[in-house]
């Protein structure tokens, strides 16, 4: 959705090494002028990295600790030593690394890949064993991205409200896109489970705040150029990162038409490519979004509290009809198997909402956590057995009836 109708000039598989990679670019684009390497998405952090600074065009750059900006440990690293509030943490490749810091640290504690997206692999464990045992499990799993993890960080729980700071940057220079907070509660047996995300007032004292704090964990991690999003958690002695993503938001860029009401006009997209390509537009940008916001609305996540066979949506044909309807995104359809929602993997899908009307704005939404509540988004081919646990499916041994939940 973010990058609408494109027209591409070559597709190029990276090489067996960088400077393969490199000769294959070259090659394909023959006598065009490489202008910028910009990265897509998170599997393309690191090659964007490295790409950029062969290509001899603008780059962050992959010299020394910033070789390694994605890795969450070394970011915490990073941060601490630009004497920020960083969160107390614990990486290794086996237990004995970690296993001081989960005896003496106070619990809950998160666990977590150190390269890990999203809420891949990321667990809080409430004492010893259960650390321990997801530590070890981790290590058994295929990461969301591909391949297998190879390091576990184990951190201290940092509690407050989790939010969002998109920003772009050029030269140093680092510009608000948006700051967003996540809508997270309990359901489903699970304490965290995403239900959207807001947009904050850039005016208010938590936004400056949090962008304050972001712009300068950016110069820690060496972050010059591009697009990065922070999570942070405004705790009782300040803003602390959770992890920075040196990318673009994700989503397939679905939150584009809903930054772009709230400004008035431009989004993180358009904000990066100037950065990279139109110098003049990136500096006729603001520090920071305007203040009230030019219109109301929101992410909404859709958290299913059922699972089973799908075998119809009339939830997503109800949500289409809402007033402040934009785009819905969902990878379930007839005939896929949902699961109950306990984190954003298992999400059913992310629905844009968007309206000048506050009132219409709060009136859609409650209509859609009604219809989640009531399970009335599938029509499932359920079983009568129950399930013990919320992420697994068993369909052994069942007697299947079609029913509308």
């Amino acid at each position: 959705l973010s990058a609408g109708k494109m027209s591409y000039h070559a597709e190029v598989d990276e090489g067996e090494n960088l400077g393969e990679t490199t000769r294959n670019l070259y090659r394909a684009a023959g006598k065009l002028r490489i202008v910028a390497c910009i990265c897509g998405g998170e599997a393309g952090v690191d090659a964007a990295d490295l790409l950029s600074e062969r290509l001899v065009v603008r780059t962050n750059g992959a010299q020394g600790d910033f070789a390694n900006r994605r890795d969450k440990k070394v970011q915490q690293e990073l941060v601490k030593a630009a004497g920020l509030r960083s969160a107390r943490q614990a990486a290794g490749k086996q237990f004995s690394d970690v296993e001081d810091f989960l005896k003496s640290e106070h619990y809950p504690v998160v666990l977590k890949p150190t390269d890990s997206a999203g809420t891949d692999g990321v667990k809080l464990c409430h004492d010893f064993e259960e650390a321990k045992e997801h530590f070890e499990l981790l290590f058994e799993v295929e990461a969301v991205n591909g391949g297998h993890n190879t390091e576990v960080l184990c951190q201290e729980f940092l509690r407050g409200n989790e939010y969002v700071i998109d920003t772009v940057s050029r030269d140093g220079e680092h510009k608000t896109m948006a700051v967003w907070v996540y809508d997270k509660r309990a359901a489903n047996g699970a304490a965290f489970v995403y239900f959207g995300m807001l947009p904050i007032d850039t005016a208010s004292l938590e936004a400056k705040l949090l962008i304050n704090y972001t712009n300068k964990v950016l110069d820690a991690l060496g972050m010059k150029n591009g697009a990065s999003h922070a999570e942070v958690i405004l705790t009782p002695t300040g803003p602390c990162l959770v992890e920075m993503n040196c990318r673009a938001q994700g989503g397939d860029g679905n939150w584009r038409p809903l930054a772009q009401a709230l400004t008035g006009g431009y989004s993180q997209v358009e904000a990066c490519v100037d950065a990279y390509l139109d110098k003049k537009a990136f500096h006729s940008l603001p520090k920071v979004p305007v203040s009230p916001a030019k219109a109301f609305g929101q992410e909404i996540i859709l958290v299913s509290y059922s699972e089973g066979e799908v075998v119809g949506t009339p939830g997503y044909d109800d949500i289409k009809e809402l007033e402040s309807f934009v785009y819905l995104e969902t990878g379930v359809s007839v005939r896929c198997k949902v699961e109950r929602t306990v984190d954003l993997l298992t999400g059913v899908g992310s629905v844009i909402l968007l309206h000048e009307d506050e009132q219409v704005l709060k009136r859609d939404i409650a209509k859609i956590r009604t219809m989640e509540r009531n399970n009335e988004m599938f029509e499932l081919k359920q079983s009568s057995r129950m399930m013990n646990s919320v992420s697994r499916m068993n369909f052994k041994n069942m007697n299947l009836s079609e029913q509308r939940v």
